[in-house]
This record gives C-alpha cells, sequence and structure tokens, in this order.
C-alpha cells in the first residue's frame, strides 16, 4: 500500500486504486485477463501512470467544477487539479473553474439549472471545451453569452455549446453550436492523421494507444496479407482499418455511428489511402457487409461489448485471425468461450491505458482453428 497521490481520492468517484503500488495494480489486471482467456503468457504494456488523461467529462458544482462523490450521484466532490490528467487539460480545467464559478450550475436532485458539464479535450496538438447545457433551462441566451466570452480568453482552440434535455445525463449530444474553432479535434498515430468529433469517442491516452497501434500493427506485419482483406470492426473514425491499409488488398471499416463513419471517410482521402472504403452498419448485421477472402479481423468492441449475434456472425466469417481489441474483461470472457470453438488462442497482451482505475484494454490474437496460415 501507498500514500494516494491526489488529496481527493476515497471522496471523488474517479480513481480507485491510488492506493495500490502500480506494479501491483499491473499484476492485478494481468490476473484478471488471465483469468478470462485461460493463459498468463500475457505482455505487460504500460507507461506514465499520472498526468495520462486528455479528456475529462467534468461536473459544474456550486464552487466550479469537480466530479461525483464516490457512491453518492447527486453530491460533487469540487476540484482543482486531477492527478491523471494532463497538465494541458488541468491548465483548461482551471481557466473555467476561475471563470464560470458561481454560475448556474445543474442541480441534480430538483433537475433544474444551465450548466451540467464541461467536456475538456486535450490531444496532442488540439484541444477543445465542451460547456454542456440543460436544453430545458430558461437561461440559455445567457448562459450561450458568457461561454462566448469565455471563449475569447480561454488557450483551448474549439468552443462549443452543447445541449441535452434535463431529463437524461449525457456530456455529449448532436445538438450543439461550435462558438470558436471547430467541432473536429486532430490526432496521429505512427505517421497517420486523424480527425475525430469533440462529441465522438476516441482514446484518452496518447502514449499508451499508440503502443497499441503499434502492437497491432505489428501482429498485422506478421501475416502473409497482400493478397487478403481486413475487416475493422467497430472501427470508429477508421484508426485501425487506415494504419493497417497498406499491408492489405482492401480494408472495409464498419461502424454504427454515423458521425464517425463520416470521419472516417475524410480521414482515408487525408492519409491517401486508396483500397479503403468506411460504412455505416450496425454490427450484428455483419452479414450484410460484402467481404471476401482471405479474410482478417481488427474487432474493437465499445464496453458493452457484442451483441450475440456478432459473435455468431464472426465465427460464420471464419477470418483467418481474429484480432480482439477489449476495453472490458468481463464481456471478454464472455465472448472468448464462444469464440474458443473456431478459434485458438495464439497471443496476448495488456495495456494499461487507465492506470489508478480497474481498467485496462486487452488485445488477444485468435486464429482459426484448422488454418495453414503463418
Amino acid at each position: 500500500m501507498r500514500d494516494p497521490k491526489c488529496p481527493y481520492f476515497g471522496k471523488c468517484g474517479g480513481c480507485a486504486m491510488q492506493h495500490v503500488e502500480y506494479v501491483l495494480q499491473l499484476e492485478n489486471k494481468k490476473k484478471r485477463l488471465a483469468q478470462a482467456i485461460g493463459t498468463e503468457d500475457i505482455q505487460v504494456f504500460s507507461g506514465d501512470e499520472w498526468n495520462y488523461r486528455n479528456r475529462m467529462d467534468m461536473v459544474f458544482t456550486p464552487m466550479g467544477l469537480g466530479f461525483r462523490e464516490k457512491g453518492r450521484w447527486s453530491v460533487f466532490v469540487d476540484v482543482a487539479e486531477c492527478a491523471i490528467s494532463n497538465p494541458k487539460l488541468n491548465a483548461l480545467m482551471k481557466e473555467v473553474r476561475d471563470y464560470f464559478k458561481g454560475c448556474d450550475y445543474f442541480d441534480l436532485k430538483k433537475a433544474s439549472g444551465t450548466f451540467r458539464y464541461a467536456v475538456i479535450r486535450t490531444p496532442q496538438n488540439d484541444s477543445s471545451i465542451s460547456f454542456v447545457i440543460n436544453s430545458d433551462s430558461t437561461h440559455i441566451g445567457e448562459a450561450i453569452d458568457k461561454v462566448k466570452a469565455f471563449s475569447k480568453i480561454t488557450a483551448a482552440n474549439n468552443v462549443l455549446v452543447t445541449y441535452v434535455p434535463s431529463i437524461t445525463d449525457q456530456s455529449t449530444s448532436e445538438k450543439f453550436d461550435v462558438i470558436k474553432g471547430s467541432e473536429m479535434l486532430k490526432e496521429s498515430f505512427l505517421g497517420k492523421e486523424f480527425e475525430y468529433s469533440a462529441q465522438g469517442f476516441f482514446q484518452n491516452n496518447h502514449e499508451m494507444a499508440t503502443k497499441l497501434q503499434e502492437y497491432v500493427n505489428g501482429l498485422m506485419k506478421k501475416y502473409e496479407t497482400k493478397e487478403a482483406h481486413l475487416l475493422d470492426l467497430y472501427g470508429g473514425v477508421g484508426t485501425f482499418g487506415i494504419i493497417n491499409s497498406d499491408l492489405f488488398k482492401s480494408v472495409t471499416i464498419v461502424e454504427s455511428f454515423a458521425g464517425c463513419i463520416e470521419a472516417a471517410k475524410k480521414n482515408i482521402a487525408r492519409n491517401n489511402v486508396k483500397n479503403a472504403n468506411a460504412i455505416v452498419m450496425d454490427a450484428k448485421q455483419l452479414k450484410m457487409v460484402p467481404l471476401q477472402s482471405p479474410l482478417y479481423v481488427i474487432n474493437d468492441p465499445p464496453r458493452a461489448g457484442m451483441h450475440p449475434k456478432t459473435v455468431e456472425q464472426l465465427i460464420k466469417l471464419a477470418p483467418e485471425y481474429l484480432i480482439y481489441v477489449s476495453c472490458n474483461v468481463a464481456e471478454l470472457e464472455k465472448d472468448m468461450k464462444k469464440l474458443e470453438k473456431a478459434f485458438k488462442l495464439k497471443s496476448a497482451a495488456l495495456f494499461d491505458l487507465f492506470p489508478q482505475t480497474n481498467h485496462s484494454e486487452s488485445v488477444v490474437e485468435l486464429k482459426k482453428r484448422g488454418s495453414n496460415m503463418n
């Protein structure tokens, strides 16, 4: 055991493991993954255990800005600085705290008030703040004027106002206005450039996400894929598909969120990729996607995991290799029980994208049973 670095630890509902030595955190995560996949032969990749996050969804509080109290959804912990957020994010957090202190914050119990969240994102060479406000408030005009004034003095490249109804607890929405800059943020991996929406998902630990991309790309380079086809399932804005596109004859990126596919198509063009296409499709309708053989799959489902129909379709497709990227070890464990009938485990790796928490990312390499592929 060790002394937590953060003064809010134990009260804030965020980090849960700061009191545990980092080496032991990694050991515990490895043990849990080993239990899920049935082998202890797991590579472990880690990076900076502090100041790694480039996204925080912060709640407006009576004192300024903070997080929910652990175990008490309607109580806030005012936070001046976050130990796991990167320095640029903490600097923008201070700007928001200082400028909006005493604002008309949203009261969860009363379901009234205006300012709900400040979603702060600070990728390597960009930054944004999305002010999430109650669309049922009678003070929206005043709130927007305040955000506009703030946008003139903030260091953030992009400032948005996002509208959500009082009856939901969301920090993103398709209804938003750009006050400054753009809704799109920029990031790069392995020499490829990507844009993604401030309203969408993107990995929040650049150092470790880069290591993960390098590892998956390394797996792909071992295969004989020049005449093969790649399916990037749950592809988001196309990172896996685009990064590995030069190894394959063709690439199909499948994602259910239309905004991500729109960005993926732009990222395909931006990186001058000629052999990839992007399709808006729910993964459970995978049988409707035209795919060719030999097929390789990179599968990166959300935390909720895969629909049973998606698992069934993956088994029927029988790709030569299935690279399963998971952010939820419980869902991975559940799916592995089904997939092991058609695939055998070849390798596994753990990537600690979320130090000080119980979460991690893993990459499991599965080979089709009976395949003669290397």
